[in-house]
Order: C-alpha cells, then sequence, then structure tokens
C-alpha cells in the first residue's frame, strides 16, 4: 500500500516528497475536502517536483461551474491526475462518462458520506479511468471507516481489481486507521489529517509524516 499526501503548495510537497511520500496530491483544504488550489500554485508544485519520480494529482474543486473545462485547465498545469469528486446524486452516471471520454487521466473520486452506491462503483469500474477513490467530504464527522462499512470498502476494491484500476482511500484517515487499512489492501491511501499540527488546514508536520512511513 502506498501513500499519497495532500500539499497546499510548493514547500509542503517538497517536504512531503522528502519524508517519503508515494504520490503527491495537490489541494486546498480550506476550499473543501476536495478544494482547488490556483492554477499558477499548481504549476509551481509541478516544476519543484520535476524530476522526483514521484506521481502527481490535482484536484479540480469542490464544485466546479464546468467540471470538463476544470479537468482541461488543472491537466494542462502538467499533472500526472486529475482527481474529480463524483457525489452520490441522479447526475453521477452522466458526469463519470463525460469524463471518461476527456481524454485526459482522470481519478473520479466517489463521495461516501451517504454510504456508496454499489451499482455506481460497478459503473465506473466498467469505465476507462487512470483508478478509482473513495473519499469523504465532512471531516468533522471521523474518518472514512466511520462513515463506510467494511464490507462496502472491500466491495469497491474488488470492482476496481476485477478491472485492473488503481484503487486509493481517504477520508480524515488517522494512524489508528492503519490495521484496517492494511486488510484492506487498496493500492493507495491518502493523508492530511493525519499528519498535519491541528486539523486538516493546519500545516504539514515532518514528524508526523515521519511516524506515519514507519
Amino acid at each position: 500500500m502506498k501513500v499519497l499526501i495532500s500539499v497546499r503548495g510548493v514547500d509542503e510537497a517538497l517536504l512531503a516528497a522528502r519524508g517519503g511520500a508515494d504520490f503527491i496530491d495537490l489541494k486546498e483544504p480550506r476550499n473543501g475536502a476536495l478544494g482547488a488550489l490556483p492554477l499558477a500554485t499548481i504549476r509551481d508544485c509541478v516544476a519543484a517536483l520535476r524530476g522526483s519520480g514521484l506521481p502527481i494529482s490535482a484536484t479540480i474543486g469542490d464544485a466546479p461551474c464546468d467540471i470538463g473545462d476544470a479537468v482541461q485547465r488543472v491537466a494542462d498545469c502538467g499533472v500526472d491526475i486529475v482527481k474529480v469528486g463524483i457525489e452520490r446524486s441522479d447526475s453521477a452516471r452522466d458526469v463519470l462518462a463525460m469524463l471518461a471520454g476527456c481524454g485526459r487521466a482522470v481519478v473520479p473520486v466517489l463521495i461516501a458520506d451517504r454510504g456508496l452506491d454499489s451499482e455506481l462503483v460497478t459503473f465506473a469500474a466498467g469505465l476507462r479511468f487512470a483508478g478509482l477513490m473513495v473519499d469523504t467530504a465532512d471531516k468533522r464527522a471521523g474518518s472514512l471507516f466511520d462513515r463506510v462499512p467494511m464490507p462496502a470498502l472491500q466491495h469497491f476494491i474488488s470492482r476496481a481489481r476485477a478491472a485492473s484500476l488503481m484503487c486509493g482511500l481517504a477520508g480524515a484517515l488517522r494512524i489508528d486507521d492503519l490495521p484496517r487499512l492494511v486488510a484492506l489492501a487498496p493500492d493507495f491511501a491518502g493523508f492530511r489529517t493525519a499528519v498535519c499540527r491541528g486539523d486538516r488546514s493546519g500545516a504539514l508536520d515532518a514528524q508526523r509524516l515521519c511516524d506515519l512511513r514507519q
């Protein structure tokens, strides 16, 4: 299981890279679960990490006016993967189908505060994506494991694996959650809360990152 660390700027990106992150994820936690960074900041982070060999993802924001246009603009900053939040809604399948045909490396992030829709998971796994991820929007309500039962997460991972898709879990994950993460064995787990001083809007902490890696 690889470790994805969410960062909000160049300094944090370099700290995470030096601290052993396997993936660098660019987002602004003060703007929501998948808050977008300014495009200029994304480009600066990509330039700073050039040569590191680490995969870089970036979010388009929690509620962009035009999802397709936002994906293109973020992808043009040079990231490897664009992450897009997918709420459990009647329009979710249409959004997923549009993203699958957009010509960019996209990882849909299924927002699981109201649980995971097993049929939507199966539908998403059948499309051509760079991977699939599960996350939560309300970080104050506990970790992913407080919101989604283990069998639902096992189903998500098995469907992604059956489709040969990379799969990841996130959602206010804590170091205490590591045994369950290891049992589920996703390809990667995403962290912000566990490696910050204070809450997830605080600064990335090198010692907390070291503790997580150990």
